[in-house]
């Protein structure tokens, strides 16, 4: 009995989670982040503050999730190995819907390449428009530019470079695009690895297929990947990427075996 209330208390948590975070980010659009354009009309200014808010916001969100029982998150050393990190890209893999929520939470100053599906959602269009996100849907030279002057700026670059969430017990499949912004802008990539056990709000469930336990969620940062030997190696920048992502893949795979097996 109690594991059924338990169990139902779960799903409607989960969708009171869900309803939150689409309402909260329709608060913010009409009638936060217009005063922080009104009152910030320096739109580097206006940048920091509204992606400084929305990490604030994202962080309260997590803690909000954790609070209602949905899961039992694992975030402080990432969160302290994080938290003064600047000017990198960062990388992670993709297990769960709440991924880019939860690693924006931990990173203070934090930019991230976007689909342009979120420039076009209803809830969140105008917090990405404020927070100046980059598109991916844009042409690559331009994306390009546009990430190596957040990097310049001092912005941690948040990529998923899977595009999507992953397809549990699937092999990783990425794309090319995070290789390619590293060997271009010449800049090391950070992997963080996202665990979550029972596996949830994967592509392939609905937000109310929950597991029949509380999930265990934790993010762990593993050794960075220096970029210089693909760039020196591969003349060709094409070739580099392909090599890097290879790697890339790689890693993914090795640490979240090595989680698994655990």
């Amino acid at each position: 009995m109690l594991y059924r209330l338990n169990y139902v208390w779960r799903v409607f948590a989960t969708g009171v989670s869900f309803a939150t975070f689409g309402l909260g980010g329709l608060f913010l659009s009409l009638f936060v982040f217009p005063f922080v354009k009104i009152f910030n009309p320096d739109p580097d200014i206006r940048k920091r503050k509204a992606r400084y808010l929305i990490h604030r916001c994202w962080r309260f969100f997590i803690r909000f999730m954790q609070n209602l029982g949905i899961f039992t998150f694992d975030l402080e050393k990432a969160r302290q190995e994080l938290q003064h990190v600047e000017g990198k890209v960062i990388i992670a893999n993709h297990p769960t819907l709440i991924d880019v929520v939860a690693l924006i939470s931990l990173v203070p100053k934090a930019d991230c390449v976007v689909k342009q599906g979120l420039w076009d959602n209803f809830f969140l269009k105008r917090v990405v428009r404020v927070a100046d996100f980059i598109n991916n849907d844009q042409d690559v030279n331009k994306l390009i530019e546009n990430c190596k002057k957040t990097l310049e700026e001092g912005y941690n670059l948040v990529i998923f470079p899977e595009g999507t969430r992953t397809v549990p017990n699937q092999p990783i499949k990425l794309q090319r695009g995070a290789a390619n912004i590293a060997i271009r802008c010449q800049q090391n990539l950070l992997p963080v690895i996202i665990d979550c056990n029972p596996t949830t709000l994967t592509k392939q469930e609905k937000w109310y297929q929950i597991p029949s336990r509380r999930a265990q969620f934790s993010m762990r940062l593993v050794e960075e990947i220096d970029v210089t030997p693909f760039i020196i190696k591969e003349k060709n920048e094409s070739i580099a990427a392909r090599r890097l992502t290879e790697h890339i893949k790689t890693v993914f795979t090795e640490e979240t075996t090595k989680h698994e097996t655990n």
